[in-house]
């Protein structure tokens, strides 16, 4: 694993927006995208990198048994209401598995050489089970810059096609347990967003979804309506939502005054009428069950389970923290509940090291995890760089890579994107010229794409017209 330098792309900021990044111009020193450097890796070690992300998968999946069975480490450890349980253990034990397409595993990681045998050894910082994000950056647009710049020979990237491959076996089966065909797929987000983040990785998930064979719709979170009549979820042209992705958190809506209704009307998923109409609750992707995974409280359950298990080598030390042993003294205290680093410290002894204070996450309780900085690479400035690597698991299998990398060791919500390559591997793909600045302004007259300054109604309004 190296950092590698090499030049910008020319016309980058509109490249970049006629390819899908429509949000974040990026800090005040850099962009969101510096396209500056990238990180090359060996075979070897996105293999050991597979490995790892299999491993934690398996073990995830063996804890959610364990919890099924331990409801009270649920309600009591991870803040989960009781009300959710009943559909988080049905939308578990659904065999064969379905409801879930994709998530991402946060990891650690300097390279197999790397000076420091700390970080020789992928270890697995979270989760993000329920709605992760950067999958635009990693599933797209860092094949294009493969393609364009020629900076390696191939990269750890199925996003695309196991994304296409995930909607259509998911939801065939959706589609035989809900004894109805042709359903059509909502998708929804918040409106009050302030970026276009949520909208493209939302259209990305769209437009899969139909290249999979499916009818799509878009709209707001608050657009869903519960009958007054029936109690089922409806759009506003009054169409029952059978299926519904929602990159709108499970810990936001177990708080919100319809959250409990959304779990009761999963109770009549599959029902029908006497005349075979269906009557029945609303799919919710991705499913309740990830609520276990989502929740850092996840790692501390892990470590439990696991620290005696060979695959633990994959894993930190991580406790919750009225259980934490006095001799840990360097962790990183984390919410349960948290995003973008929000209210996340690290500390080492009695010195904190970084503290992004915020005051919105904790009330639920915190875990704290062996502090793992990840590996710094040095600029030519000599200024620090902290890379964090983010796994992808589309439908259950390891299928991407992508890395942000910040000048703290605390993933932010601006911290840049940086693209990857293998080198030791035959080529695997065309390499296409960098389009010109006509070429560039030309596509973004015809796909009408958004400029960073658009907002969120104009992001929706771009969805239901490019995809409808």
């Amino acid at each position: 694993m190296r950092r590698m330098i090499t030049e910008k792309r020319p016309h980058l900021t509109r490249l970049l927006q006629s390819q899908g990044l429509t949000y974040w111009e990026g800090t005040a020193s850099e962009g969101y995208w510096p396209d500056d450097r990238y990180y090359s890796f060996t075979n070897d070690e996105i293999k050991l990198l597979e490995k790892a992300g299999k491993d934690v998968f398996d073990m995830c999946c063996e804890a959610a048994e364990y919890l099924m069975e331990h409801t009270e480490l649920v309600t009591e450890k991870m803040a989960i209401p009781a009300f959710a349980l009943q559909q988080i253990k049905q939308s578990w034990d659904r065999e064969p598995a379905w409801g879930s397409v994709y998530a991402r595993f946060d990891i650690c990681f300097g390279g197999v050489n790397h000076p420091d045998p700390r970080l020789r050894t992928p270890k697995f910082y979270e989760f993000n089970a329920d709605t992760p994000t950067s999958v635009v950056e990693a599933a797209s647009l860092q094949w294009l810059w493969l393609e364009q710049t020629g900076h390696g020979n191939d990269q750890f990237n199925y996003i695309i096609g196991n994304l296409i491959e995930a909607w259509q076996r998911n939801l065939a089966l959706i589609e035989q347990n809900l004894g109805k065909s042709g359903i059509v797929v909502h998708f929804a987000i918040a409106r009050d967003e302030e970026m276009e983040e949520e909208a493209m990785n939302t259209a990305l998930l769209i437009d899969t979804c139909q290249k999979a064979g499916w009818r799509t719709k878009v709209l707001f979170m608050d657009e869903i309506a519960k009958s007054r009549t029936d109690g089922r979820f409806y759009d506003q042209a009054g169409e029952h939502i059978d299926v519904i992705f929602k990159l709108y958190p499970w810990e936001f809506i177990i708080e919100e005054p319809f959250g409990e209704a959304v779990f009761k009307d999963m109770e009549n998923i599959g029902q029908h009428n006497e005349a075979g109409e269906y009557i029945g609750g609303t799919v919710w992707i991705e499913p309740p069950y990830k609520m276990l995974w989502s929740n850092k409280a996840i790692f501390a359950i892990l470590w439990d389970l696991f620290k005696d298990d060979p695959r633990s080598i994959w894993l930190l030390p991580t406790f919750f923290e009225n259980e934490r042993p006095a001799s840990l003294t360097n962790y990183a205290r984390k919410p349960i509940f948290s995003r973008q680093g929000d209210d996340l410290s690290l500390q080492a002894d009695d010195k904190v090291l970084q503290h992004v204070d915020t005051g919105y996450y904790g009330k639920e309780g915190y875990i704290v995890q062996e502090l793992a900085l990840p590996p710094v690479f040095k600029d030519l400035e000599g200024k620090s760089h902290f890379p964090v690597l983010g796994l992808w698991i589309i439908d259950g299998d390891v299928a991407g890579l992508g890395i942000r990398e910040g000048t703290t060791p605390i993933t932010m919500n601006e911290t840049p994107f940086i693209p990857h390559s293998i080198s030791d591997v035959p080529m695997n793909y065309q390499k296409c010229p960098v389009p010109d600045s006509d070429e560039i302004e030309a596509a973004l007259s015809l796909q009408t794409y958004m400029t960073t300054a658009s907002k969120w109604n104009a992001a929706l309004d771009y969805i239901a017209r490019i995809f409808a």
